[in-house]
């Protein structure tokens, strides 16, 4: 898991894990979690000597819910405002086009499948002619581009958790050694 250094305002410096965040502000000094929710761990002191003990508890309270909790994830859940149509994220169409060696023109919705730690995959799913389109072959494609993309985020979301997990036991061996 990625850490970075923090100096706090009495000096110390601290390696502090992802999803920790430092909050000092006039009466408040602590390390904040933001994981599965946020949590603020105070450090019980003014002079800053109780920061230590505090980024432990919010360490030790990160690896159980990294443990236990579904990675944060950052597929988009809502189509943008500017869509110009309701269809579901991640889906766009129907796409009209007429191919070099064919007369009619046929119909498709165009769907982007996440893949964690990749570049997104592009698939076409395929409705019809402008001779064979019908509202139900419409509905059914749109039905199978949904189930496409919910099936490539559910995917996506194990293996963020799987990675984010693997980071958390990395993180846990690693303080085991300091």
């Amino acid at each position: 898991m990625k850490t970075r250094d923090i100096v706090i305002f009495s000096g110390e410096q601290f390696a502090v894990p992802q999803c920790i965040q430092r909050i000092d502000h006039q009466s408040t000094h602590g390390w904040q979690l933001r994981y599965g929710g946020t949590k603020l761990y105070s450090d019980h002191s003014q002079d800053g000597s109780g920061a230590a003990a505090a980024l432990a508890l919010a360490t030790k309270e990160l690896l159980s819910r990294i443990a236990k909790l579904p990675a944060p994830s950052r597929l988009q859940r809502k189509p943008s405002g500017n869509k110009g149509n309701d269809l579901p994220v991640g889906i766009s169409g129907p796409i009209v086009r007429q191919r070099a060696s064919s007369r009619v023109r046929d119909c498709s919705f165009a769907v982007s499948l996440p893949r964690y730690g990749q570049t997104p995959s592009g698939r076409s799913v395929y409705i019809g002619t402008e001779n064979t389109y019908t509202i139900e072959k419409y509905q059914a494609a749109l039905a199978k581009a949904v189930e496409l993309r919910v099936k490539a985020e559910e995917v996506y979301q194990r293996a963020a958790t799987r990675v984010k997990r693997a980071e958390g036991k990395a993180l846990k061996a690693q303080l085991k050694g300091a």
